[in-house]
């Protein structure tokens, strides 16, 4: 727990077709655990072995906490795998947990915009653990098309848009780059 507590937190959305959703998130993290805060970060629907997974477990514990929650294939959303759907509960329940207690200055819900866009999470129950949590705790959500009613009751939302993207050139993602 950190010495100081933030006067309020706020609830920051980034979302977007573009690369940098959880990049950016991770930065803040970054600064956060530079001035003292505590920062737990749950990620939904995303496999094993990023970067941010290894320095996280390895060298930012106990004041960074990440836990992923994800098969490394990709989530048919409008079809989800029994398996994806658990691993999506476990996550949330996980968050729902972590936010409410609010022992974490800053939690960061990696990816989570498309779970509540799918209804793999029910949005109502999102919404009321947002709105429900303690004053100091910061919430950054993460993913493509984040729901407009988290649009609306977000203090910030940043949306990332795609210009020009070395996919395109047929680069493959980068060991530390992209993971």
């Amino acid at each position: 727990m950190s010495k100081e507590r933030l006067a309020q937190g706020l609830i920051q959305v980034y979302t977007g077709d573009g690369k940098g959703k959880t990049t950016c998130a991770l930065g803040l993290a970054l600064r956060a655990v530079g001035q003292g805060f505590k920062v737990f970060m749950v990620q939904f629907m995303k496999g094993w072995g990023t970067g941010e997974a290894l320095i996280a477990e390895e060298r930012l514990a106990p004041d960074f906490t990440l836990r992923h929650f994800g098969r490394p294939a990709l989530v048919n959303l409008k079809n989800p795998d029994p398996e994806d759907l658990t691993l999506v509960r476990e996550a949330w329940d996980l968050a729902r947990r972590v936010i409410t207690a609010g022992e974490h200055d800053l939690v960061i819900l990696d990816e989570i915009n498309l779970a509540l866009a799918f209804n793999l999470i029910p949005l109502s129950e999102g919404l009321e653990v947002l709105r429900r949590r303690p004053a100091w705790v910061e919430v950054v959500l993460t993913g493509r098309q984040a729901p407009p009613e988290l649009i609306d009751l977000a203090d910030l939302v940043t949306e990332m848009r795609p210009i020009k993207h070395y996919f395109e050139a047929g680069v493959p993602a980068r060991r530390g780059i992209e993971w």
